[in-house]
């Protein structure tokens, strides 16, 4: 991929808001990479995201060569949890770690029920220590919004 004109923010560098867009598309591309791209389709499961944590790195300019690698980096009952390098060459300008599942019928699909349709029987994948140790930041993030809110 390249850097476009329209990429770019008031700096002259990738919007970050750009990142986010071209990291759905990876996850995008790893659901047609594990076959759920049908599957999808034909139980009327819809992919949300349920929060990123972006490091930018170093930023990206005009018309620079950057390659997206995604890749799946552990799961739990509820969320699948992603990994996002972008690159320039061998260097990365960004990384990301998201999560996400499925809904259906205004409810969430477990991850054991996702793994099941694409028929997956490897070991099942801790997420990392980064992983978790966000996911407790997070969990005392919303705590504080409800402690706001009432």
């Amino acid at each position: 991929m390249r850097v476009w004109p329209n990429d770019l923010d008031t700096n002259a560098h990738m919007n970050n808001g750009r990142y986010l867009t071209l990291m759905d598309l990876g996850r995008f591309d790893l659901m047609i990479q594990c076959g759920l791209a049908g599957l999808v389709l034909r139980q009327r499961w819809f992919p949300v995201a349920g929060g990123v944590m972006v490091r930018f790195e170093r930023p990206l300019h005009i018309l620079e060569k950057i390659t997206l690698k995604s890749s799946i980096c552990g799961w739990d009952n509820k969320w699948l949890y992603f990994r996002h390098d972008i690159l320039t060459g061998n260097t990365r300008a960004a990384r990301a770690t998201a999560r996400g599942l499925f809904r259906t019928r205004g409810k969430s699909v477990p991850t054991a029920d996702l793994l099941g349709a694409i028929q997956y029987t490897g070991p099942a994948i801790d997420p990392p220590p980064s992983i978790r140790q966000w996911i407790q930041a997070d969990e005392l993030m919303r705590e504080e919004n409800d402690s706001i809110e009432s």
